[in-house]
């Protein structure tokens, strides 16, 4: 049975198609990538994945019951959600945003207990943020806040974690350890789902991939039967060169493809 999973997805906004007829899943022990150009439909599948928004047609099950019908506190606790540029709009102290992750668990009110409080921290030394628990998190730098958002998420102990380009704002230092973190995350019989455009990045670390191009599913599978040569010409429009060695597999884009039109 699958952690999460999506059966016949379509969606549209203003009548626009987004996605057309998708199918996905997430099993436990999976870090799994969601890759594409802009404009695949990325970010709008991570969005119905979570329940926030509903499809058009199909079904989205979280621990095999209706992801629609599964209450707010057991979804809080079941599923952590990192937005795209995920910035914090409170001037709150770096703890205490960190600390919101435990609300799932708590009475309106509790105060956080000692268990609470020491995943709290826990979560802030794994991502490397306890080094200003006490900045107000406003005055911290587009990378950082995204480091204690993440922080937030690790505190709540979701079994499942959707990160909408996490990297992004980070130097290369914190995109190898945010990603190592995501993956050491799905390896203790849990699972995480990122978007990512960094095709390295993905064939390093993700288990699998799905390959979104104009809303639809260009294919799934391991990654090296997703991203081969003419996988990426034909829908990021670039070719390619692909390099494997001990760290893994680095994509290199070298030239645009002349008659690819997006």
């Amino acid at each position: 049975m699958s952690l999460l999973s999506a059966t016949g997805i379509d969606y549209s906004i203003d009548r626009v198609p987004i996605l057309k007829g998708i199918d996905f899943h997430v099993d436990k022990g999976e870090l799994v990538g969601l890759i594409g150009p802009n404009g695949a439909g990325k970010s709008s599948l991570l969005r119905l994945l979570t329940g926030i928004e509903a499809p058009d047609r199909g079904e989205i099950r979280l621990q095999d019951q209706a992801v629609a019908q599964i209450s707010a506190q057991q979804r809080a606790r079941w599923l952590g959600y990192l937005v795209q540029g995920a910035q914090a709009y409170w001037p709150f102290s770096v703890e205490k945003v960190v600390g919101l992750g435990r609300i799932p668990y708590q009475k309106w009110w509790q105060q956080a207990s000692t268990e609470d409080q020491a995943k709290i921290e826990a979560a802030m030394e794994m991502t490397e943020t306890l080094a200003y628990r006490n900045r107000i998190v406003t005055t911290l730098s587009g990378g950082e806040q995204t480091l204690v958002m993440l922080a937030r998420i690790f505190a709540t102990e979701n079994q499942l974690i959707l990160a909408d380009e996490p990297v992004a704002a980070l130097d290369p230092y914190h995109q190898l350890h945010v990603m190592e973190i995501l993956r050491q995350h799905a390896q203790q019989e849990r699972a995480a789902v990122v978007v990512l455009h960094d095709l390295s990045l993905a064939a390093r670390f993700c288990d699998r991939l799905y390959l979104l191009g104009h809303g639809e599913l260009e294919c799934s599978g391991s990654v090296d039967q997703v991203l081969n040569k003419e996988n990426i010409a034909r829908v990021y429009g670039v070719d390619s060169q692909i390099e494997c060695n001990e760290k893994g597999v680095s994509v290199i884009p070298l030239t645009r493809v002349s008659d690819h039109h997006p």
